[in-house]
């Protein structure tokens, strides 16, 4: 691929900076380190610092902005819909690294009947899935949540999940447990998001009930849990593609 370093528009360099970040992000949350990956950041590395070296003919205010945290600075005046971060462009980019290792289609018929029985649109379920498991049915935490969308045992037990480990009766508790979490939060999905990872308690404390707030107050709860939402936003947005 020829890439001319003359006139590089900001917005291309932003958006690969973004993606580079969630690429990190990713990889942070669901623990994978391969060399593939880390080939992946190198070649990503080359190309953007290319493109960089290319701008000097640019003005001194074209990059301004536009470091690896832009658009990702904890405590900065977000509305909710500024949550995400991410184009729905940058969001396909982002989740197609990972096509090959996840196969939301084998589970599409429960996450389609989760779906309509507790009113959660199907591309929130698969965006959870994907964030919490990769689509792996016997993924356990290190903290002991199990199954595709991750439930600890007590959360489990009371959605009546006798086995997280069987994907019908995970992806209906989780589903069930999400929904419950929209209800709280009269319907506010980036909240329900943060309430999913970080436990509502957590939220309740704070004063977060709805994604106003949370623009709000977002860089009070943990990294992981910001990064959590960001990254569910950006799926649901590719699985809606």
């Amino acid at each position: 691929m020829n890439l001319s370093t003359k006139a590089i528009d900001p917005y291309t360099i932003k958006e690969l900076l973004q993606l580079q970040v969630m690429n990190q992000l990713s990889l942070l949350t669901s623990g994978r380190n391969s060399v593939t990956e880390q080939s992946d950041n190198t070649d990503f590395a080359s190309i953007l610092n290319g493109l960089l070296a290319g701008m000097d003919s640019a003005s001194p205010q074209s990059t301004a902005g536009l470091s690896a945290g832009a658009g990702l600075v904890p405590g900065q005046a977000w509305g909710p819909a500024m949550l995400s971060g991410l184009s729905a462009a940058s969001a396909g980019a982002l989740t197609n690294k990972f096509a090959s290792a996840v196969k939301p289609s084998a589970y599409e018929p429960l996450i389609q009947e989760a779906s309509r029985r507790f009113g959660v649109e199907p591309s929130v379920v698969k965006a959870v899935i994907h964030a919490e498991s990769s689509f792996n049915a016997n993924a356990v935490s290190g903290a002991g949540a199990k199954g595709l969308m991750q439930l600890m045992d007590a959360t489990g037990q009371g959605l009546g999940v006798d086995n997280p480990f069987d994907p019908a009766q995970n992806i209906h508790g989780g589903t069930r447990y999400l929904s419950n979490l929209l209800s709280k939060y009269g319907g506010s999905l980036g909240t329900a998001l943060a309430a999913y990872n970080a436990g509502p308690t957590r939220l309740d404390r704070l004063g977060i009930r709805n994604d106003q707030e949370l623009a709000e107050k977002l860089h009070l709860l943990p990294a992981e849990t910001q990064q959590y939402v960001r990254k569910v936003l950006a799926l649901k947005e590719h699985y809606e593609a």
